[in-house]
């Protein structure tokens, strides 16, 4: 009996190890702010409930995202997640190697400091017993000397030894400093606890599961940088697009298929509710505030930046913002704009900087660049005018109703609200089942080819795009998707056709209707501690139109252009680029593909050989006074001077001021061989200059405005 009872409980115990085999990581998608995993293993199921825990995670997984598949005919009575605070996180190699080279080396110092104990005890011993002979006993010179040297010899050699000791261990705390500074840059997290997925399954027979296990966590990403590499002028420009991806999740990535996703889950997915304005008069004394509406940058964190510099500006007039204040977030650590609107800054924990100036309004930018340049905007509080206006904006939002339609009288369980067109706005879709107790709509989960989308992404799919629409509200279902699906979760496959391409590096591009996919052909290892991973990922030889650009009136270097056409095929994001003209570096730009013109210019470095003069006439240098008024002439002239080898065509930009009251009057406005937008006061000249040939322009214009006053001028 006891024999039996024995082989039971080392098969229960053999059985238990196999539901406790380790789980793995075989698939990573990495978003630009968050990554999804995928992880794998293999489970025996006893006939009815067994539980099992999958531990060693991430303890920053977003519990809503954790799904479950592979459970053939078995279900899933409950998942839990939580931390366990006794597991310890298993660092990376290059850390663990470094944190066993600190207390080797306190193990060294300890010895060194156990031999000057030892040097100093014999030293003691020596000085204590200095003493020769007695009262009665007299020492020859010859043993005097004896002991003299030896004393001299031993004492000296303790002393050498005692000093060599204390220089071995300046050198080992030296070391040990290195070290720590070392594990500092790699941003060692001493947080001990990881996270476990708690499983209680259910199965009407004995059974072995194949389980494939996701869930979202936060501390990962990537984000692009760009090599734009020209030969030379005329020549297409050599496009090289990189995906650097970092995570400090608590978990390697050891072997896995890697997929980079240009999706972001993490954005705000709640759509505008836009109320009605009403106009009202209101204290001159209030701290009233106009609303402003939430800019759309698309740039994301770089933690690769340690610098950022950049030039601050007036919207208003283009002119630099001496004294604005450029801090980032969250810490005390910021910097202050020159007289030239210039700043640099040393970024330490933060990964945003907040730019404002008195009279501004305050803007938020991610550190995404080491060059970050930022237009303010007047922070109008009084005297606000609304102006409502319908049809005025480019963004089109008519497909939105295709979607309603494939969604109303088509599928089951599903109820469409019609909303105000006018706005641009976009029906109400109501899953039925899903109940608000405030009497308000609530919203589905959308799916769009596996991916969470917002309600705006799907909006803007055209129907033709749509290959299947699945919807589903039986609780079972939903709960695959966590606390994010019990309003119902609609499933959109779209169609495959023409999506697909290999390029020429070999990886396989996906271009969905809101996210580009780079899938990776070859496996990666990525360790947890933040440091990148630099993976070239798209390759694109663009054809471009050089030309040479001056604004002497901001700025008198020449800088050299190239503009590129149809560049939305390349769907490229913000980011920033290393520029390489003619075979060397020419320094950093930015490409910010989300300007709203037809074509994209990115500035290649400036040209020296072009020389750029503004100065102003001499003649226009005067003052006058008619009646109660007061009269400012004004007068400049451009020189440019072409010291290259070669013909040049250069865009060249200056101004005249604009005025906004009607006691400040323009006269005498000469634009010169110009072309003059009225509107804009901006002045263009397109200047063909032959190899060292020199050329002028000029403009000139009076300012009259009351006397006793003064114009910025």
């Amino acid at each position: 009996m006891k024999i039996t009872l024995k082989i039971l409980l080392i098969l229960l115990s053999f059985q238990w190890i196999c539901a406790q085999q380790p789980s793995k990581i075989t698939d990573v998608i990495v978003y630009l702010d968050g990554a999804e995993i995928n992880r794998t293993v293999s489970v025996k199921l006893k006939a009815g409930t067994t539980e099992y825990t999958l531990n060693q995670l991430s303890p920053n997984i977003e519990e809503s995202s954790i799904q479950i598949s592979g459970l053939k005919k078995a279900s899933i009575l409950s998942i839990n997640y939580g931390i366990n605070y006794l597991s310890k996180q298993k660092q990376s190699d290059s850390i663990t190697s470094l944190q066993s080279e600190l207390k080797t080396f306190d193990d060294k110092i300890q010895y060194e400091y156990d031999l000057i104990s030892g040097y100093n005890e014999e030293l003691s011993l020596i000085q204590s017993n200095k003493r020769l002979g007695n009262e009665t006993e007299v020492v020859s010179l010859e043993k005097l000397k004896t002991f003299a040297t030896y004393y001299r010899t031993r004492i000296t050699e303790l002393k050498i030894a005692i000093n060599k000791s204390n220089k071995t261990i300046e050198g080992f705390q030296s070391n040990q400093t290195d070290i720590k500074k070392q594990l500092t840059e790699f941003n060692v997290d001493e947080k001990v606890q990881t996270g476990e997925v708690k499983l209680k399954l259910n199965s009407d027979v004995a059974t072995q599961l194949n389980l494939k296990i996701s869930y979202n966590i936060k501390n990962a990403g990537w984000f692009p940088i760009y090599d734009l590499k020209a030969d030379k002028i005329n020549s297409p420009i050599n496009l090289e697009y990189k995906a650097h991806v970092f995570q400090s999740s608590g978990c390697d990535w050891t072997d896995v298929n890697l997929v980079l996703s240009t999706s972001d889950p993490n954005t705000n997915n709640e759509k505008p509710i836009v109320n009605p304005k009403y106009l009202n008069f209101i204290n001159a004394s209030s701290n009233y505030k106009s609303q402003r509406a939430t800019k759309s940058y698309n740039y994301k964190y770089n933690p690769l930046v340690k610098t950022v510099n950049g030039v601050v500006t007036s919207s208003q007039d283009g002119l630099p913002l001496p004294g604005a204040n450029v801090i980032e977030k969250g810490t005390t650590n910021g910097a202050q704009t020159d007289f030239n609107g210039r700043y640099s800054l040393k970024t330490t924990n933060g990964n945003t900087l907040q730019y404002s100036y008195a009279g501004m309004k305050t803007e938020e930018l991610p550190i995404h660049s080491s060059i970050i340049n930022v237009t303010l905007d007047d922070d109008v509080a009084l005297n606000e005018v609304a102006i409502v206006g319908y049809g005025s904006t480019k963004k089109d939002y008519t497909n939105s109703a295709s979607l309603d339609r494939a969604l109303q009288g088509n599928l089951s369980g599903v109820n469409v609200v019609a909303a105000n067109r006018t706005l641009g706005t976009i029906a109400n879709v109501r899953v039925r089942g899903s109940f608000n107790p405030t009497g308000g709509l609530l919203s589905p989960l959308y799916i769009v080819d596996g991916v969470y989308m917002s309600i705006r992404d799907v909006a803007n799919m055209k129907s033709e795009d749509i290959k299947s629409i699945q919807v589903l509200t039986d609780a079972n279902q939903t709960s695959l998707y966590g606390s994010c699906g019990s309003n119902g979760v609609i499933i959109i496959t779209s169609k495959p056709e023409a999506k697909r391409r290999i390029n020429e590096l070999g990886i396989v591009v996906e271009t969905g209707i809101t996210n580009t996919r780079f899938e990776i052909d070859k496996k990666y290892t990525i360790p947890s501690d933040g440091d990148v991973t630099v993976i070239e990922i798209d390759k694109f030889n663009v054809p471009a139109t050089y030309d040479y650009f001056a604004a002497p009136v901001l700025n008198e270097n020449v800088f050299l252009t190239a503009k590129i056409g149809n560049w939305e095929q390349y769907n490229l994001l913000p980011a920033e680029a290393n520029v390489y003209f003619e075979g060397s570096y020419s320094g950093k730009t930015n490409i910010n593909p989300s300007a709203t013109t037809d074509s994209l210019t990115i500035s290649l470095g400036v040209d020296p050989n072009i020389i750029v003069k503004r100065t102003q006439l001499n003649n226009f240098k005067k003052t006058t006074f008619i009646g109660n008024n007061k009269v400012v002439y004004k007068g400049f002239e451009i020189e440019i001077k072409n010291n290259k080898q070669s013909n040049i065509q250069l865009t060249l930009l200056d101004r005249i001021p604009i005025t906004q009251n009607k006691a400040i009057k323009l006269d005498d406005v000469k634009t010169g061989s110009s072309t003059y937008d009225e509107d804009k006061g901006l002045l263009k000249w397109i200047i063909n200059l032959a190899s060292g040939k020199t050329d002028k322009v000029k403009h000139s214009y009076a300012v009259k405005y009351p006397k006793g006053k003064r114009v910025n001028l």
